[in-house]
């Protein structure tokens, strides 16, 4: 695989000078400044404009009234009136007024005369002239005088009015001029525009569109899968960071789909090993599952991973605690001197030994002077790898494969290992509980019939043995009245028993069909009734709640021993049995017979294992037992709710008979 390029620095920030969008915004800056700049010079030509010819106007009305205050000043000489006189000097206010006007300028309308030398001259003279004849002819005449020389008069009239005439002839040129110069700025406006909006695309076009344009080919063609296409890299804005990146990208694209083919192929074969780990593994967890000894466990996982891993030979040793020795439990291709080493057997001797501490030992034989003592390395294996048997945290031995050549382990080939020897060790430790479990059952059952032999069986044989020792003496001192009396008390007491012996039996072989609980306690009452000839009823009440079956046995053997009781002791001529299947469950046994003495009773708790076995059933049931000796004795058992729901669900290898 070709070394990638190397990435360009995309972090770095780029100088203003460089920045794409500080060169765009300098152009427009630019263009702004140059559009305000003519926009500025037409507004200020456009105002002198409009001042210039508020001015002319202005000029122009002095002419008139001129000739106006002529006009009146003739009238005045030809005819003397205080009349006229107001009027002149009303004239001369407003021609003053005038003057300043054009004088000063008025901003507001706007008015002012052009800022021209040759035109303030004018004005300077025509303010002199004025003053010249307003003294020499108006004021006079204001004052009451008669006009001296009326032609003279109207001579420095005309010479005035010449003067206003030249003035507003040389506002009206400097105008023209302005007009020239505003009509000359707004073409250079027109033209700004078009060569703005023409630079502006073109500008757009070069540092913007072009740049997109190439970006989009590129990628088309990149979409192509044509990982040859390079952009030009012209600028060093942020579209020339683009292009790099660009570039980059496609060096990337290239490298990497060149060595496409070589990574499918080890994801591959990367893939194609895991399958084959997890197709081990699921294959052990399914062999170990199934129900066998722990000779034909460990051999199937053996025979496994010695098939898996391509091993010469293996071995599975389990670790006595008691001992601290590893018993050989099965191997493959083992040599006998190696399956029967002393040294194997003991784990501090040895180092497969130490996988007893949870963890996984290789052993290379040709790396050490050492090794080669060792019985491994004397049967010509060069590489022996140990892992661990263990479930939860206890290390039940381990399994070692032996390889005739050196082969590295690989941390999943490790974990894989590990995985095994923890099912292994699971389903050894699963087998050691159902040994247990029969065990304590097969102790159950023993203790079950050894409580089934109770106390009646034990005191009938004991008057037997009586009997046959009283009918023995009475033999040896030839008293035979005697020993014909003890014959009917023998004959009585083998029946009792040969009775007891069939109860017990008929208990041990009782069956409970699923849901058939009314219908068992019927035949248990029926068959009570047949072999004592007591009368004997059964009520039933209630819903009929579901009972786990090994519920309902407990609860028929706690009927038929309170039923035994009443054979064997009431005395009694009836007997009632009423069961309510609701919540909570309770079962009543109740006879008429004499009941029982309480403290004989307590002296007889411990021999009386009747009472006892009612009550252990009881307990595993989760309910409570009363016993009332009221006219008669009733047994009183309550099931609460809980109870019937959760009672614990008893193992069948309890009751091997039933």
């Amino acid at each position: 695989m070709p070394n990638p390029p190397t990435t360009p620095d995309l972090s770095s920030p780029l100088s203003l000078g460089r920045q794409l969008s500080a060169r765009v915004l300098a152009i427009l800056l630019l263009t702004l400044a140059v559009g305000l700049g003519a926009i500025a010079i037409t507004l200020h030509l456009s105002w002198q404009l409009e001042g210039a010819g508020a001015a002319i106007n202005a000029a122009g009305s002095l002419r008139m009234r001129t000739y106006h205050m002529a006009l009146t000043l003739e009238h005045y000489a030809a005819a003397p009136d205080p009349g006229r006189i107001r009027s002149l000097r009303d004239e001369r206010a407003q021609f003053d007024r005038t003057l300043t006007l054009l004088r000063d300028g008025d901003p507001a309308r706007p008015l002012y005369l052009p800022d021209d030398p040759s035109v303030r001259l004018q004005f300077k003279q025509i303010e002199a002239d004025y003053q010249h004849w307003v003294t020499r002819w108006l004021d006079p005449a204001i004052a009451g005088q008669a006009l001296s020389d009326p032609v003279a008069a109207r001579a420095d009239l005309d010479r005035f009015v010449n003067r206003v005439n030249m003035l507003v002839m040389s506002i009206e040129q400097l105008n023209s001029q302005r007009t020239m110069w505003l009509r000359m700025s707004q073409m250079f406006l027109i033209a700004l525009a078009i060569a703005g909006a023409v630079t502006q695309i073109y500008l757009m076009f070069l540092l913007i569109f072009r740049p997109l344009s190439r970006l989009r080919d590129g990628i088309a063609r990149m979409a192509e899968q044509d990982f040859t296409v390079r952009l030009p890299v012209e600028t060093r804005d942020e579209f020339g960071e683009v292009q790099e990146s660009f570039n980059h990208m496609a060096d990337r694209l290239a490298a990497a789909y060149g060595s496409l083919e070589k990574r499918v192929a080890e994801k591959t074969a990367e893939l194609h090993g895991q399958n084959r780990e997890l197709s081990l593994l699921y294959d052990v967890v399914a062999f170990v599952t199934r129900p066998q000894t722990s000779h034909a466990l460990c051999r199937g996982v053996l025979e496994r991973l010695v098939t898996w891993f391509d091993a010469s030979a293996g071995s599975v040793r389990v670790i006595d605690p008691l001992q601290d020795t590893a018993w050989l439990i099965s191997s493959i291709g083992l040599p006998d001197g190696l399956r029967d080493a002393e040294r194997c057997r003991h784990p501090q001797e040895c180092h497969c030994g130490a996988a007893r501490y949870g963890q996984p030992v290789s052993v290379h034989m040709r790396y050490s002077a050492l090794l080669p003592q060792l019985p491994c390395a004397e049967a010509g294996f060069a590489q022996v790898y140990a892992l661990p048997v263990v479930a939860g945290e206890s290390s039940l031995g381990h399994i070692t494969l032996h390889f005739a050549q050196s082969r590295p382990m690989a941390e999943r080939e490790k974990q894989l290992l590990a995985s095994v020897g923890q099912h292994l060790g699971i389903a050894l430790e699963n087998v050691r509980l159902a040994a247990r479990e029969r065990e304590l059952a097969v102790s159950e059952e023993r203790n079950l019939m050894a409580q089934g032999l109770h106390d009646s069986i034990a005191q009938g044989l004991n008057f037997l043995n009586l009997q046959v020792q009283m009918l023995d003496d009475s033999l040896k001192r030839g008293a035979l009245d005697e020993a014909h009396d003890a014959v009917p008390l023998l004959r009585a007491g083998i029946t009792e028993s040969y009775d007891d012996v069939r109860e017990l039996l008929l208990n041990f072989r009782t069956r409970l069909q699923a849901g058939d609980l009314p219908g068992t306690l019927r035949t248990v009452i029926d068959k009570f009734r047949q072999q004592t000839g007591i009368a004997i009823t059964l009520t039933l009440s209630g819903q009929g709640r579901p009972l786990l079956a090994d519920a309902q046995l407990q609860l028929l053997f706690i009927l038929q021993e309170a039923l035994s009781n009443v054979r064997k002791h009431a005395n009694a001529s009836k007997v009632e049995v009423l069961l309510h299947n609701d919540t909570p469950l309770r079962l009543m046994i109740k006879d008429n017979g004499g009941g029982f003495d309480p403290a004989r009773m307590a002296e007889r708790a411990e021999r009386h294992v009747g009472l006892s076995i009612m009550q252990e059933r009881a307990e595993r049931l989760g309910a409570q037992l009363q016993l009332d000796n009221d006219h008669g004795v009733t047994v009183t058992l309550t099931l609460p709710a809980v109870a019937a729901d959760d009672a614990p669900s008893l193992s069948r290898q309890e009751y091997p008979h039933g």
